[in-house]
Order: structure tokens, then sequence, then C-alpha cells
């Protein structure tokens, strides 16, 4: 039987790159999305054309009986629990913290930190019920380590799933869950081309590594902690970032 992981946010972005890498690399994946029925349905489609299967379902990630839903759903699609759970699913707002609304900060806190620990504490529960452990890996950002103006819920966001990823580990390690976070640096998707033009360019040039990471890059660490190489690594972040969050601010140029 096919081993079976979970996906928030699958149908774009980071998320979309992570559910062809692991039906590639031997899973039955089910996604989650938000309205974007077209998106989910050409992943699905991706998925098939690569020789696997995936499924993709409308799913609030911070609704608790949607979730549950959601999981009973793909459950009996696969005919299993998962093995791997990955909390991809997030939303930011671009707004100084004079400016950032009450209705912005609940919205990216619910979506970002209350989904990832409602997904975490449901599908936990599903893989202590079979017995069989599992891996929940969390996508952090360059926020879990510093601040950066004008991302102010999303920091705070980020910065709490990295804490939630260390207390998690510590309790569901008895049920042999590991749990740990992967924090992207600067990642060129079709958003972040659209929004900004000048984006590989900008962070290319102020990261050590002189490029910005594609989704392929963020694939490879999660696949690592989701399989078997990664059996005693928990409660961990793994920075995948070229380096940049590394270095400290240095007044001087050569």
């Amino acid at each position: 039987m096919a081993k079976f992981a979970i996906i928030t946010g699958g149908s774009s972005g980071i998320g979309r790159h992570l559910v062809s890498a692991f039906v590639r690399d031997g899973y039955d994946v089910a996604f989650t999305h938000l309205g974007q029925r077209d998106a989910a349905a050409e992943v699905e489609g991706e998925a098939a054309a690569l020789g696997g299967r995936a499924v993709g379902r409308e799913c609030e990630v911070a609704n608790s009986a949607a979730i549950e839903a959601f999981l009973d759903e793909v459950i009996a699609w696969a005919g299993q629990t998962p093995d791997v759970l990955v909390n991809n699913a997030g939303i930011q707002t671009w707004a100084s913290m004079l400016e950032l609304s009450e209705e912005r900060w609940d919205a990216v806190i619910s979506t970002n930190l209350k989904g990832t620990f409602l997904n975490t504490q449901r599908v936990a529960r599903r893989m202590v019920d079979a017995g069989k452990g599992g891996s929940i890996i969390n996508l952090g950002s360059g926020c879990n380590k510093h601040a950066f103006p004008k991302l102010v819920d999303y920091t705070a966001s980020k910065g709490g799933i990295e804490q939630l990823t260390k207390v998690s580990a510590v309790e569901l390690g008895p049920h042999q869950i590991r749990v740990n976070c992967v924090a992207p640096g600067a990642i060129e998707t079709a958003r972040t081309q659209a929004e900004a033009p000048d984006y590989a360019k900008t962070w290319g040039d102020v990261t050590p590594l002189r490029r910005v990471g594609t989704p392929e890059d963020i694939a490879g660490p999660i696949l690592f902690l989701a399989g078997p190489q990664s059996s005693f690594v928990t409660g961990q972040t793994i920075w995948v970032d070229g380096g940049v969050f590394s270095q400290a601010f240095w007044p001087y140029r050569d």
C-alpha cells in the first residue's frame, strides 16, 4: 500500500509543488484548497500524469468541523490514516502596526496559527488511534527569526508556529509522531513573479547563495522530514533560505 500524505493549501504556490513531489515519492496525497476547484482539478490531473493519486477537497483549515469532515472523506479514499501531514496553508497582510485592521489580524492568525494547531491536533488524534506514528511538518518563515516590517500578523503567526512545533514534538513524541518545521527564505512562485517582478533580483542580491529559492528547494527537506532518514529528528526548524537569515546586518562593504 502506498504511503499517505495530507497537505493543506495544495492548489497553488509551494503547496502545489509539494503535492507533485510527494506523488513522485510514492505517496497518495490528499490536499485542501479554498475556492480553487479548477486549480485543484489541475493538480489532481498532474498527479495522474505522474502515475499517482491525489485528491483535493475544499476545507477551511481553521474550522474543526470542516477538518473532521475532510479527514473522514480522505481517509476513506486512501484506505488508511495519514503517515504525513504538511501544514502549508497560509496568508498574510501587507500593513504597518498602526494600520493593520483587527479583521485582518484575526484572519491571518486564524488561518496560519490556529489552522496549524487544529490540523496537527486532529490528524495526530487519528495517528494515535491507528498506532503507527507519523510525521508532521509545519511551514515557517524567516519571520520565525526576524521582525519584518509591515508583516505584523504574519510574523506573529509564524513565530507561534515554531513554538507550536516544539511543544507538539514533546507531547506527541511518545506516540512516535515527529513534528518539525521548515522555514523558507525568499522563494519565487507565480504569485511573487506577478506581485514583484524584481523579486528574484532583489532577494538574490542579498542571499549568500546569490539566488532565490524555488518550490523544489522546499520539497526536498520536507520529504526528508517525512521519511525514515529523519526518524530521530523532531522539534527542529530547518532553514531553507540560501543563508539569507544566517547573516547579521553588517554596515561595511567590500
